[in-house]
């Protein structure tokens, strides 16, 4: 099978499809999606809290480059589809989740494609090494620039999460700056039982320090994509963010929908091996989830409110405790 992976030398830096593997420079405002001073926020008209000023939130977001007939490895930040789906449908839907809780800070990245998940050893591995070099590069600008002590949040989701979680272990598990980590939600991975040494997995609504995760399936969850992803990862349940087996519908606080209306007490959540699944399903649109075959896409917005609301009892918590 042939994946169109071209590797050039030119004047002595690496070049994988054209791009430099040498990461972007953060110093240049084009290559942020968002940060305090953008001034206009594509989540004004739903999100109503003030964000803590001393918290900051690191937002990494999903894969959205995969077209299959796009023989790209990596999406370059200058397309404007790429800029598009992140401020329209991943800073919207995803990263607004955290938004009334602290500064918003998520760069554009230079995200391998798909299909680089099954086909590490034909590129696939380079191009989410490219990725990831973006990601820490504006990590460390972040840190150097605008952290000045405030504590973090860190956030992502699918391959938004691969990113973090690669961040948590080189900046964060058993290093002081753990000291500065409220929480980290990263769904949409299986996320392996040994992946932190010194980061838990947080067990409880208002405990600090640790992460959670969770990756979201129908309730014929069995499936093949079910035994290769996620069974035997880490899971919470993130209605109650306990290992609670099942939160009925009333608990379910609000799925942030594409019309920017938030539906609550939509579904059951049931947790099982390694991740979760939704049931009694019931919203204006629930047509439209019947016909999808799983519910990956909506691992953050099918519970806007819910992190929303447990974002901020963290961060309340934490702050209690200086």
């Amino acid at each position: 099978m042939r994946f169109y992976l071209v590797y050039l030398l030119l004047s002595g830096v690496l070049l994988c499809n054209g791009q430099s593997v040498k990461p972007l420079d953060y110093s240049d405002d084009y290559h942020w999606a968002a940060r305090p001073d953008d001034g206009q926020k594509v989540w004004e008209s739903f999100v109503i809290e003030e964000p803590f000023q001393n918290v900051d939130v690191f937002y990494i977001y999903p894969t959205i480059l995969t077209d299959t007939n796009d023989f790209r490895w990596n999406y370059d930040v200058t397309d404007p589809r790429h800029r598009d789906d992140v401020i329209n449908y991943a800073l919207k839907y995803q990263a607004s989740a955290w938004a009334g809780t602290g500064n918003i800070y998520a760069p554009f990245y230079r995200q391998a494609h798909i299909r680089s998940f099954a086909n590490k050893e034909v590129g696939g591995e380079a191009a989410l090494q490219m990725a990831y070099r973006d990601v820490k590069a504006a990590f460390d600008y972040y840190m150097a620039h605008y952290n000045q002590g405030h504590a973090i949040i860190l956030s992502g989701h699918s391959q938004g999460t691969v990113h973090v979680a690669q961040l948590m272990q080189d900046y964060f598990d058993e290093k002081p700056l753990q000291a500065k980590l409220i929480a980290a939600y990263i769904p949409g991975i299986g996320i392996k039982k040994d992946a932190f040494k010194s980061i838990p997995l947080m067990l409880n609504p208002e405990e600090t320090g640790g992460f959670v995760t969770w990756n979201t399936l129908k309730e014929d969850y069995q499936t093949a994509r079910y035994f290769e992803w996620y069974k035997c990862a880490e899971v919470i349940n993130p209605v109650t963010w306990t290992e609670s087996s099942v939160a009925p519908k009333k608990a379910h606080k609000g799925f942030l929908y594409t019309n920017n209306h938030l539906y609550k007490k939509s579904f059951e959540t049931h947790l099982v091996d390694g991740a979760i699944y939704l049931s009694r399903i019931k919203f204006p649109f629930s047509l439209v989830a019947r016909k999808m075959e799983h519910f990956h896409r909506g691992d953050v917005n099918l519970f806007w409110k819910d992190i929303s609301v447990n974002a901020r009892l963290r961060t309340t918590h934490y702050l209690g405790q200086q």
